[in-house]
């Protein structure tokens, strides 16, 4: 007897240390997920922004004989220009051409280096604020610290549920009455599920 009201006062316990943050990150997550279910609703970002500079002769000759030069690029690039994204990927399509892809939530960035005359094209597409949170929601062209939050929030969030649930069960005057609604709610999911696939 004590040992099941030990369980059922830990599963409040619990069920009451996650919701704080977990409600938060579920609020965010069920509100980009409605954004993302309904791209529709928001005109996409068209503004991109094409800037040029030419590269230093000293950086040129350093790096012409490189089989992947991009680090060094783009050291130098973010020293004169803000870029937007992340490294994401290079290629060197022949000797004197090389293009550089950064990506993240923020926008993207497309930058295309002459290697013979040092001359770069940076063209640059920042993301509208849904298409951001989108990516922020779908863990797409961000950091690794992110995809953990990730994680850790499914874990909370799949936690707090857990332990809802096991205190939902506790009144036993409407246990009846909830197994009938955990029956019909897996039910519709699974029939859902069903015609979804």
């Amino acid at each position: 007897m004590y040992q099941r009201r030990d369980f059922y006062r830990h599963a409040r316990y619990v069920h009451g240390w996650l919701s704080a943050f977990a409600f938060i990150v579920l609020i965010f997550f069920a509100l980009t997920g409605l954004f993302l279910n309904n791209p529709n609703w928001f005109q996409p970002s068209e503004q991109e922004n094409t800037t040029s500079m030419t590269l230093p002769a000293s950086l040129l000759s350093k790096v012409r004989h490189q089989e992947n030069p991009s680090t060094e690029i783009l050291t130098v690039i973010r020293q004169q220009q803000h870029l937007i994204g992340h490294f994401q990927s290079s290629e060197r399509l022949d000797d004197t051409e090389m293009m550089i892809r950064l990506e993240s939530p923020a926008g993207s960035t497309d930058i295309d280096v002459m290697l013979d005359t040092g001359k770069v094209e940076i063209s640059q597409k920042p993301a509208s604020v849904v298409s951001m949170l989108d990516d922020l929601h779908r863990g797409k062209n961000v950091p690794q610290t992110w995809k953990l939050l990730i994680d850790i929030s499914a874990i909370l969030i799949l936690g707090l549920s857990i332990a809802g649930y096991i205190l939902f069960l506790t009144l036993k005057t409407r246990l009846l009455s909830h197994l009938v609604l955990t029956a019909i709610s897996l039910s519709t999911l699974i029939g859902l599920l069903y015609f979804a696939l």
